[in-house]
């Protein structure tokens, strides 16, 4: 479902507004990608937004403003 999350200048500012950038399957779902989202990362979506460009689907996750994503940890 998520496959990677997608790190660029411009989704590292709007990670700085609780919105998060994430590589999908193509056959991936809004209500799905909520529910990944919150299982692994552990945080309420408030909204998805998704983009398809060519082969490549996007997934745009808003969060609740009291939490956050880390994108660097290592398990």
């Amino acid at each position: 479902m998520l496959l990677k999350a997608v790190v660029t200048e411009k989704s590292m500012k709007e990670a700085q507004n609780k919105r998060y950038t994430f590589a999908v399957t193509l056959a991936a779902t809004k209500p799905r990608i909520k529910r990944a989202v919150e299982e692994i990362f552990g945080v309420k979506v408030l909204k998805v937004h998704t983009l398809r460009l060519d082969d490549v689907k996007k997934a745009i996750v808003q969060i609740d403003p009291k939490q956050s994503i880390d994108l660097w940890k290592k398990d």
